[in-house]
């Protein structure tokens, strides 16, 4: 509570409100030095302790607009993409790509077939789960960059992950989920977002920010 109200009569003094910030923030934020400089003079006008120091706040405040930024635009291009004419969906998408689906005990494993030169925007990932890339080679976008992978080749994707994904040649890509459903379906309801508002995908974000709150 004295955070807040010391964070409050500094916004009157200021006499900016949050539209005022967001404004600030999106048409002429401050550089990292601006930032450091006000982050000191105000946590010593206003006596304020941190559990947290400038460097950490920064690059968790950079890293959740990284991610942000991403996301609006990996899904703004997949909206424009699937306006175009040609473009595969549904049972076209399927048949083009066969996928193969196996339950173990607890377990679900996704095998699937893409083409050589295919652009592929993925789904929203909200349950950590390894990956493997068991033959070719493909360019994956992901919001920390573009990386080459190369069969054989595995790692893990977090929640809140949505690729875009070029082939270079033909790949077979396999995931695995612990789950205890019994169908592709319920398992997809399972792991799958429907959009990043997605509470899972949230409660990842909210970790991060955890970090210098407590």
């Amino acid at each position: 509570m004295l955070k807040e109200a010391q964070e409050d009569i500094l916004l009157k003094k200021n006499k900016m409100t949050e539209k005022d910030i967001a404004a600030q923030v999106n048409d002429n934020p401050l550089t990292k030095e601006q930032a450091k400089d006000q982050f000191i003079k105000h946590t010593k006008e206003l006596g304020l302790k941190h559990t947290f120091d400038f460097d950490e706040a920064w690059e968790i405040g950079q890293e959740l607009r990284r991610r942000k930024d991403f996301r609006d635009k990996i899904t703004d291009l997949e909206q424009k993409m699937l306006n175009q004419d040609g473009v595969l969906v549904g049972d076209e998408l399927h048949a083009y790509n066969p996928t193969e689906h196996t339950f173990s005990d607890g377990c679900y494993i996704r095998k699937i077939f893409n083409p050589a030169d295919q652009l592929i925007v993925t789904k929203i990932h909200k349950q950590e789960h390894p990956f493997f890339l068991m033959e070719g080679s493909m360019s994956v976008l992901t919001e920390s960059g573009v990386v080459h992978l190369q069969a054989p080749y595995h790692g893990i994707t977090k929640p809140g992950t949505k690729r875009i994904i070029y082939t270079h040649t033909d790949c077979v890509f396999i995931t695995v989920h612990a789950t205890d459903k019994k169908t592709p379906e319920e398992v997809e309801e399972d792991v799958i977002a429907k959009d990043f508002d997605d509470p899972i995908i949230s409660i990842e974000d909210i970790k991060l920010l955890k970090k210098i709150t407590i």
